[in-house]
C-alpha cells in the first residue's frame, strides 16, 4: 500500500512520462527548456483609469479601482452635478497632413497598423475621434498645389498627394474607427482665383497672400463641393469645413487674406448655396484662426461680426480657433455673445519656441490651456496640429513652420522609433474616456490650486472625468456621482482620466 507521499511521487512520475511520450509522438518539436507563455495581465475594477506623469513614470498607464463602501467622509470629494449641462462633445484628434501621411507611409505596414490602432481604436487604443485635413496643400505638404491649378473649375481633380498618401492613410484610419469625424480647410485657393487686393483686382499669381477675386466666388464654392464629393466617392465622409485656414495670416507658405466681410459674402452668396445645390449638409465653421485676431482691430470678434447678418448666421454651425496669439478666454467671450453657435478648437503646435520636447513642462501647460482650458470655455472639439513629423521636423515647406514638432515624432533613420510628445497624451487622455456625443456636466466640491478638471456624461450612461494635478505632491481625490464614489491618489505632476458606469 502506498502512503500519501509515495502516491504523489508516482502520479507525478506518470504525468511526466506521459508528457514526454506525447511530445515524442508529435511532429512538432517541443523544448522542455522553454518557459510557459506569460499570462497577459488584465485590469479590472469598477473604474478604468489612465495615468501619465510628466516624467513618464506612468506612460498612459491603465489602472482600475473599485467603488467605495460605506459612508464617504473625504474632504477632497468632487461631486458630479448631472443637472448642470454644458456643450456636447464632437471629439478629439490631430491633423493628418501630407507630411504626417508621408511619414506614416515610410513605416512598415505592421508598424503603421500598430500605431494607428493605438491611436484610433475605440476598443484597444486611445480612440481619437476627430481629424483635420487640408483641402489642397498646407505648409506641411510635399509641394505647393491646389486641386485646380489649371484655370477653369472643370479642371478640378484630386492630386498625387491625396491619391498616394492622404487617402490611403485615411482609409486605414477609417478601417479602425469608421465613425471618425473629418474637418477640411484650404490654405489657398487656386492662384488664378487670386487678386492683389479688392480695390485694384489685379491677378496675383502667388501661393502666399492675396485675396479671393469676387468674380470667382461661385467657382470657389463649387471647388469645395467637388472636393467633398470626390472624397465621398473614396468612401471618406467630410463632417465639416472652414472657408480658410488662418484668414488673417498673409505670410504662410500657402495662404490667403479673407477678412470677415469677405468671408461673410463668400459663405452667403457662394459656398453655402453651392453645397446645398450639391445636396451636401457639411457643417461650415467660421474663422479658424487666433484668439487675438492677429491684433487687427477691424477684425476683432470676427465670427460675431459675420453673425450680425442673420441670414449668414443661419448657414453656419459656429467658429473655430487657434491659440498662436491671445488667450483662451476669448472662447468664453464669443460664447456669451452668441450662445446659440458652436465653438471648436482646431490647431495648436509645439516646437522649438516653446520647449516642445520637454514633457515635464509641456504636458502640464498643454493640458491646462489647450485641452481642459478650451473645453471648460465651451469648445466641442480639440484638434492639435501634425499627428506625426519626422525627427528633423518635416517634411515641411519654405515659409511655413520649420520649427514644429508633431504630436509624435518618428526617427528619420529607421521610421520605426517613435517619441510621444505632450499633444499625443493630452488628446489621448480626452478621447480614451470622453466619447463623441458626451455632454460636459457640472461639478461641486473640492477645488485647489494646481487642480483642473472637466466632467462628462457619455451617451451610454457612463461618466468620464479628466483631471490635471499640476502640484509637486500627490493628491488623494474622491469622485462621487451621487450613487457611487471612489478614491484614487493622483500622482504629482500628472494627468488622470477616469471612466465608469453608474
Amino acid at each position: 500500500m502506498l502512503n500519501n507521499t509515495n502516491f504523489k511521487i508516482t502520479i507525478t512520475a506518470l504525468f511526466l512520462l506521459g508528457s514526454v511520450l506525447i511530445a515524442c509522438s508529435s511532429d512538432k518539436k517541443v523544448s522542455p527548456e522553454l518557459p510557459p507563455e506569460p499570462e497577459v495581465p488584465t485590469v479590472k475594477g469598477d473604474v478604468t483609469i489612465y495615468v501619465t506623469t510628466n516624467n513618464r513614470t506612468y506612460d498612459f498607464a491603465k489602472q482600475a479601482v473599485d467603488f467605495g463602501s460605506g459612508s464617504n467622509m473625504s474632504p477632497t470629494t468632487i461631486t458630479l452635478d448631472q443637472a448642470t449641462r454644458y456643450q456636447t462633445m464632437d471629439g478629439f484628434g490631430a491633423a493628418i497632413t501630407g507630411s504626417t501621411c508621408y511619414n506614416l507611409m515610410q513605416m512598415s505596414a505592421e508598424d503603421r497598423a500598430k500605431f494607428l490602432e493605438e491611436t484610433f481604436s475605440t476598443t484597444t487604443g486611445m480612440g481619437q475621434s476627430y481629424i483635420r485635413i487640408a483641402i489642397g496643400c498646407s505648409d506641411f505638404s510635399l509641394s505647393e498645389y491646389t486641386l485646380c491649378d489649371e484655370p477653369g473649375i472643370e479642371n478640378f481633380a484630386l492630386q498625387s498627394e491625396e491619391n498616394t498618401y492622404i487617402i490611403p492613410i485615411i482609409k486605414e484610419i477609417l478601417a479602425i474607427n469608421p465613425d471618425i469625424k473629418i474637418i477640411g480647410s484650404p490654405w489657398t485657393p487656386p492662384r488664378w482665383m487670386k487678386v492683389n487686393n479688392l480695390t485694384d483686382l489685379k491677378p496675383y499669381n502667388s501661393w502666399t497672400g492675396g485675396n479671393l477675386n469676387p468674380t470667382y466666388y461661385q467657382d470657389y464654392g463649387l471647388y469645395f463641393a467637388k472636393w467633398i464629393q470626390a472624397m465621398n466617392q473614396e468612401g471618406i465622409q467630410i463632417y465639416a469645413i472652414t472657408p480658410q485656414n488662418e484668414p488673417l495670416n498673409k505670410g504662410n507658405s500657402a495662404s490667403l487674406f479673407m477678412g470677415w466681410q469677405e468671408q461673410q459674402a463668400f459663405i452667403k452668396n457662394a459656398l453655402a448655396p453651392q453645397l446645398k445645390a450639391a445636396g451636401l449638409n457639411t457643417k461650415i465653421y467660421l474663422f479658424d484662426h487666433n484668439y487675438n485676431y492677429d491684433n487687427l482691430a477691424d477684425q476683432h470678434d470676427y465670427p460675431v461680426k459675420i453673425y450680425g447678418d442673420e441670414a449668414t448666421a443661419a448657414l453656419v454651425a459656429g467658429a473655430a480657433y487657434h491659440n498662436y496669439g491671445g488667450n483662451k478666454d476669448e472662447l468664453l467671450d464669443i460664447h456669451q455673445q452668441r450662445p446659440d453657435k458652436e465653438l471648436i478648437f482646431t490647431e495648436t503646435s509645439i516646437g522649438t519656441w516653446n520647449d516642445g520636447k520637454n514633457l515635464a513642462t509641456r504636458l502640464m501647460d498643454d493640458m491646462q490651456d489647450v485641452a481642459l482650458g478650451t473645453i471648460n470655455n465651451w469648445s466641442k472639439a480639440v484638434i492639435v496640429w501634425n499627428l506625426m513629423l519626422d525627427s528633423e521636423r518635416g517634411p515641411n515647406r519654405d515659409g511655413g513652420c520649420q520649427t514644429c514638432y508633431g504630436a509624435v515624432d518618428i526617427s528619420k533613420s529607421d521610421y520605426k522609433t517613435i517619441t510621444r510628445n505632450s499633444h499625443y497624451y493630452i488628446i489621448g487622455h480626452l478621447s480614451a474616456v470622453v466619447k463623441p456625443g458626451a455632454t460636459r456636466i457640472g461639478t461641486k466640491g473640492y477645488k485647489a490650486d494646481g487642480i483642473t478638471y472637466s466632467a462628462f456624461e457619455n451617451t451610454d450612461g457612463s461618466y468620464a472625468f479628466v483631471l490635471l494635478n499640476n502640484n509637486d505632491e500627490a493628491k488623494k481625490i474622491t469622485l462621487n456621482d451621487g450613487t457611487n464614489y471612489f478614491s484614487y491618489e493622483v500622482p504629482a505632476k500628472s494627468v488622470v482620466s477616469y471612466r465608469w458606469k453608474d
